[in-house]
């Protein structure tokens, strides 16, 4: 439930539309929900603005599929990360109206219109083609959760004359997520360039010596660049996240 929902009730309360027994049972659920293998946060689309993103992977197809139909009782837009194609595939065949996003390995289910509650414009730019899975779930999340978002995509440091032509679409974002493996130089570029706040995601994407994105995650702590914020290897979801939520001030 969202504060409009909530809002709602109320309203149908104090008109005599809906018993008070009823909005009692509507509300019993509303903070949280014990399903026995896990304990659903009802309550966290009023506190954070978005309801409880669901973590696919380690879950079973079954345990996915009854935390979806739980939160579509209460009307949240649904999120879930980290989904391989094969369980996408079964959690379709028990919701079929979810929508699988295979590059990003995400599924979303909105009923109804999402309401755009972004002030501006969430750009989100990849250095290269393989940091696009990482950069896809950033623009899932922020797409979600109610922004217009854009993208820019294999535009990194080794061919930098790429980044400068789209030098206009950069200044127009209000918030820029820049995904980037191997040496993980292009958050600093841009940083250099832009008066916006940069998010920074490390990928996973690179030789030996970048050990799994440990390299691009000490480049990007160490940027020389103002305006940087830095999330962890790989964390395209927490990316979109900070970034929507930022925003929306």
């Amino acid at each position: 439930m969202n504060p409009e929902d909530l809002r709602k009730l109320l309203e149908r309360v104090k008109k005599g539309e809906t018993s008070i027994d009823t909005a009692l049972k509507t509300l019993k659920t509303l903070p949280f929900e014990d399903i026995g293998f896990a304990t659903l946060d009802h309550h966290r689309s009023l506190r954070k603005g978005f309801p409880e993103v669901i973590w696919g992977e380690g879950k079973t197809a079954s345990q996915v599929s009854t935390i979806i139909r739980k939160m579509m009782n209460k009307n949240h837009p649904i999120l879930v990360t980290r989904v391989d194609a094969r369980k996408a595939a079964s959690i379709k065949k028990s919701i079929p109206n979810i929508t699988y996003h295979p590059v990003s390995r995400t599924m979303t289910l909105t009923i109804g219109k999402t309401p755009k509650r972004g002030k501006g414009i969430i750009l989100v730019v990849s250095a290269g083609t393989s940091d696009i899975p990482v950069a896809e779930e950033a623009l899932i999340t922020a797409t979600i959760m109610g922004n217009h978002v854009d993208h820019l995509y294999d535009v990194g440091v080794a061919g930098i004359h790429r980044l400068v032509e789209k030098k206009e679409k950069l200044m127009s974002a209000s918030v820029l997520i820049v995904v980037a493996g191997m040496e993980g130089a292009l958050p600093s570029v841009i940083g250099g360039l832009i008066d916006k706040p940069v998010i920074a995601v490390p990928t996973s994407t690179g030789y030996g010596t970048g050990s799994g994105g440990i390299a691009a995650l000490l480049s990007m702590l160490n940027s020389c660049a103002s305006g940087i914020a830095v999330v962890n290897i790989d964390n395209g979801f927490g990316a979109g996240y900070i970034a929507s939520l930022i925003n929306r001030i």
